[in-house]
């Protein structure tokens, strides 16, 4: 899914705007307005309608009678054959609303859904067997990608935005396809509303409760990670030793560091797996391996970036995109001397590699260590780091090598590895501390 240039440029702004053009959206927009922010609407053409064209041209001028900037993007492409409309829509639209924010310099987006909207998101999803995080619905607020997405008006219900609009003479389009029966969405509205007038407040309560739920679940998944998963390996014997329930939720967790993964593969791997036997299970964008009673993602790729050069000679985090992680080097009482980490080789591993694990101990040929630290076959190619002089300094899941640790007089750096997702999720901590 792709969209086209915006329709004009755009001065930076702090605050954007769904902006449909319909009901809520206007009267969003509005009130936005009316707070004295600098406001930017933002209006996606999906091209599925004949109007669509004359839905661009009325935005862009209720946006300036409202006094706020204003930006379009047409959607390219269209749905797969067998594909949803609504997904597709859905989809391109959050992916445009995204990238014309964030070129606008916002890092703030509203979105006008209201209590109808929650309420029909929780029956969509419940009619779909979801679980408690799909049964949360929408999130009052939540950041991705940069920008925060945020839905004031999510415990409103319509008709007191309708009361609004009316009040204040604001003028809306109507999509002919709100009244399209083939939409699910819209055959919901058609069907629940009128037989269960009341029934609105009661399933957006729920989906707060759900959103309640998941946050608990989130909670004890990141406590029971923390002992079962410090690092790229999750401990599949102490997963199992917890009740039914907490196992699953731990596991869909440490999963969703990964892919995707539907229910059924949460429930074939706790009722598959044994304990000393190796297994496999495929999974979206790739497999997850039992091995050595550990379970591991693997993405599949296989062959090694060329030889480079590094610097590692700054704490931080410092991405090896071809290498599918990255080294974070911290201030340590062991450790490295900065200025051999100025200049380093950064290569995959060679059959006569050795690694040496502690001071007193010798050294290894690598698949031997490698073995001995029950690191997994496929992450036993790297990368490697080498000085100057070609000596080992580091290799990825093993640590530093022994025979590089610097004077206990000198200032000193920490080197360790980290898998894409555990990279991930640094750099997200350091840029939202606690």
């Amino acid at each position: 899914m792709a969209a086209s240039a915006t329709r004009r440029i755009v001065e930076t702004d702090r605050v954007a705007v769904a902006f449909s053009g319909g009901l809520d959206s206007t009267a969003l927009l509005h009130v936005a307005t009316r707070s004295g922010a600098r406001v930017l609407a933002l209006h996606v053409h999906h091209g599925l309608q004949p109007q669509a064209d004359d839905w661009v041209v009325h935005c862009e001028r209720v946006a300036a009678e409202f006094g706020a900037c204003f930006a379009s993007t047409r959607l390219t492409g269209a749905p797969a054959r067998g594909d949803s409309i609504e997904a597709w829509a859905r989809s391109g639209r959050h992916q445009a609303l995204h990238d014309m924010a964030t070129a606008a310099g916002a890092d703030l987006l509203l979105l006008a859904h209201h209590r109808q909207d929650q309420a029909e998101t929780f029956v969509l999803q419940a009619m779909r067997g979801a679980g408690v995080a799909g049964l949360a619905a929408m999130p009052r607020m939540h950041w991705r990608d940069g920008l925060c997405w945020a839905r004031p008006w999510l415990d409103q219900p319509r008709a007191r935005i309708l009361a609004y609009a009316e009040q204040h003479g604001l003028r809306w389009i109507e999509d002919p396809s709100n009244a399209d029966a083939r939409l699910a969405r819209n055959r919901l509205r058609q069907t629940l509303w009128p037989a269960f007038p009341g029934g609105e407040a009661g399933l957006a309560q729920a989906a707060r409760w759900a959103q309640q739920a998941a946050a608990l679940a989130a909670e004890v998944a990141k406590q029971d990670l923390a002992g079962l998963a410090p690092g790229e390996r999750l401990d599949l014997p102490a997963l199992t030793r917890l009740s039914p329930a907490r196992a699953s939720n731990a596991l869909r967790a440490w999963l969703s560091r990964h892919t995707q993964a539907p229910a059924s593969l949460v429930a074939r791997l706790l009722e598959e797996w044994r304990p000393g036997s190796p297994a496999m299970w495929p999974a979206p964008g790739g497999e997850l391996h039992a091995y050595r009673d550990g379970l591991f993602w693997f993405d599949g790729a296989v062959e090694a970036p060329p030889a480079s050069l590094v610097d590692l000679s700054r704490p931080g985090l410092h991405p090896q995109p071809g290498w599918r992680g990255g080294w974070l080097v911290e201030a340590a009482p062991i450790g490295i001397a900065p200025a051999r980490l100025v200049c380093l080789t950064q290569r995959a591993r060679a059959s006569a590699d050795q690694f040496q694990r502690a001071p007193t101990s010798v050294p290894r040929s690598l698949k031997k260590a490698c073995q001995e630290a029950g690191l997994p076959p496929w992450r036993r190619g790297g990368p490697l780091l080498l000085d100057g002089e070609g000596r080992l300094i580091a290799v990825a899941g093993l640590g530093v090598d022994a025979r590089a640790f610097a004077d206990q007089d000198e200032p000193q750096l920490s080197l360790r590895w980290l898998e894409d997702s555990a990279l991930l999720q640094s750099e997200g901590a350091a840029r939202n501390p606690a």
